[in-house]
């Protein structure tokens, strides 16, 4: 069952960081009241064929028996499985990364929680099916809360998820809301102890008059079980809404960017941060810029970098001062006096700043470009990249509905070869650095049916147009792609669209065979992307059902139409043929 959702819009006064200030600091384009008027350095992007590995939705509700909470026993309305509109706000995805490896999935949805999915193992027999990501573990990252010394609501949506390289067999990853960042640690267990003195099989305790011998307990096989559990809680410590998290690479700190302060963390102290960047004026009324993004240096744990709402990028080094008010370098481009508008200063606020795996270059994001920067050359990018140029003719359309407002994400590929972002109507643009070349991409599910070619996309500007070219006008702005991640080492690349997770993997690495020849090597650059992309499977997880009362009373109320199961490891204490795939999906309370 396919779902699809419009991406819903916040006023004007959630989207800007400005608007988020307080004492109602306006920027010059608002009235006086406030109101808005690893790869080769040979992969590329200029070619190549492309398959959808999957498309996943996010889970409505989550279960979490690591965390020892009662099993959900509400009866469950089945109307959802013949209303293919059934979303709610909570179920649009809001972050995607990738862990070191590329093993692992993680996304955080607007309802608070965490979906990490995991890379099916490579098998000799199946090997179409490499690449797919299954269903790992869920859990419930943020509650809504409410601050009422400052009468605030705290929504509970994940902004940021940011894996920590793993040391042994668990997993930590930190996730953060607008106020509050967490240290998860995502274990497997399958083994449970048994033959307790003092308790029986179902935990009670024994009568000490009846315990005539000793036994010494002993660890007997279980169901493989995924806990989730909260390791540490770094609360209290950011006034502004929390934009950027990013891990040190000494791996003994992160910081944590809101819009006005930059804070430094130590993994093992909760209570107590360093405040490393503040650029709160003493009289707000002269605040003009606020921090959009930040991020370290991925070799240098003295190095950070951080970008503002005025299209700026500033480079810190923390050996210099123990507050970095001053930078080391300042990276801003001359703007050009012919191109200035009324939307000039919000178009070119950065909505995402990323350095390159090298760490010789940086990544920025606006509303129309992608520009990359070299660190030793500040007065301007060395590369330009028009994502949508179209749309500048729509800038007082999109100023009117708020989606001038909305922030991009870009992402590197393994080799720093190819850029990737997203844009409207489930667009999403790939950026070849090597050949210069471009590709826009559509991530539908119109276009998701298996062994289906996914072309390449044009938008027309004019007012003639092919058969193969999509008009600006016809655009649904509701559909956008803000949030992409990019495997690692491989060409696998994770595009959020709404509630709908895909992922997309380059068909001529994985093995399969096309047009009767089977590749046994991976591509030069002029093979990559050329050619169309082909969807080879969808999968649809809507939900991971935990063992319980939950499951039955759901196949007791809910008529297998067209459903369809995944294997996971909660679904295994069931008599189900796992060659069968479910998907399930109770209602949200």
């Amino acid at each position: 069952m396919l779902l699809s959702l419009p991406a819903l819009h916040l006023q004007t006064s959630e989207h800007h960081p400005l608007f988020q200030l307080p004492h109602g600091r306006l920027g010059p384009w608002c009235s006086p009241t406030g109101s808005p008027a690893p790869l080769s350095c040979e992969t590329g992007c200029g070619e190549g064929t492309w398959i959808l590995v999957c498309r996943l939705l996010v889970p409505t509700q989550v279960s979490l028996l690591s965390m020892e909470e009662d099993i959900d026993t509400r009866k469950i309305n089945n109307s959802f499985l013949r209303d293919h509109s059934y979303a709610t706000e909570a179920d649009i995805i809001s972050t995607v990364e990738f862990n070191h490896t590329g093993e692992l999935l993680a996304t955080g949805d607007k309802g608070g929680r965490v979906v990490i999915f995991q890379r099916e193992q490579e098998s000799k027999n199946q090997v179409h099916r490499r690449g797919e990501y299954n269903v790992y573990s869920t859990f419930q990252s943020h509650e809504p809360e409410f601050d009422y010394l400052k009468s605030l609501e705290i929504e509970e949506k994940i902004n940021k998820i940011r894996w920590l390289p793993q040391q042994n067999a668990a997993y930590f990853l930190l996730s953060t809301n607008d106020k509050t960042v967490k240290l998860w640690k995502v274990s497997e267990r399958d083994k449970r102890p048994e033959g307790y003195n003092l308790k029986d099989e179902e935990g009670r305790l024994r009568d000490p008059a009846t315990i005539t011998t000793l036994r010494v307990p002993v660890l007997r096989p279980m169901d493989l079980m995924v806990e989730a559990t909260p390791r540490r809680v770094f609360a209290n410590a950011h006034t502004y809404h929390i934009n950027s998290i990013s891990v040190n690479s000494d791996y003994e700190t992160y910081m944590s960017a809101d819009d006005l302060r930059i804070n430094l963390w130590n993994f093992e102290i909760t209570n107590q941060s360093f405040n490393i960047v503040d650029i709160k004026p003493a009289n707000m009324e002269e605040l003009t810029e606020v921090i959009t993004a930040a991020e370290f240096h991925p070799h240098h744990c003295n190095t950070f970098v951080y970008s503002s709402s005025k299209g700026t990028i500033r480079l810190c080094d923390m050996r210099a001062s123990a507050l970095c008010d001053r930078h080391t370098k300042f990276f801003e481009e001359p703007e050009d006096p012919s191109n200035r508008s009324f939307f000039s200063e919000i178009i070119s606020s950065i909505s995402d700043v990323k350095f390159s795996h090298s760490g010789r270059c940086i990544m920025t994001r606006d509303y129309l470009t992608v520009k990359v920067w070299d660190l030793n050359m500040e007065n301007r990018p060395v590369e330009t990249y028009q994502v949508h140029d179209y749309l500048r003719s729509k800038l007082c359309s999109l100023y009117e509905n708020d989606c001038i407002f909305d922030k991009f994400e870009c992402v590197w590929n393994g080799s720093d070869s190819v850029i990737m972002t997203g844009s409207y109507n489930n667009f999403f643009r790939m950026f070849d650095r090597n050949t210069k070349r471009d590709v826009t991409l559509e991530a539908s599910r119109e276009n998701s049916k298996p062994r289906a070619i996914l072309k390449p996309r044009k938008v027309c500007v004019g007012g003639k147009r092919r058969k193969d070219e999509i008009s600006v006008d016809s655009l649904d702005f509701s559909k956008k792609i803000l949030h992409t991640a990019w495997h690692p080492s491989e060409n696998i690349i994770a595009v959020a669209a709404t509630n709908n997770l895909y992922i997309f993997q380059d068909k001529e690495t994985i093995g399969i065979e096309v047009h009767g020849v089977q590749p046994s090597h991976i591509p030069s650059s002029k093979k990559l992307l050329s050619n169309p992309f082909r969807v080879t499977e969808v999968v649809h997880l809507l939900e991971v059902i935990d063992a319980g009362d939950i499951f039955n009373k759901l196949l007791s109320s809910v008529p297998l139409l067209s459903c369809l199961i995944t294997k996971s490891a909660q679904f295994s204490t069931f008599p189900i043929d796992f060659s069968m795939k479910l998907a399930l999906w109770p209602q949200s309370k």
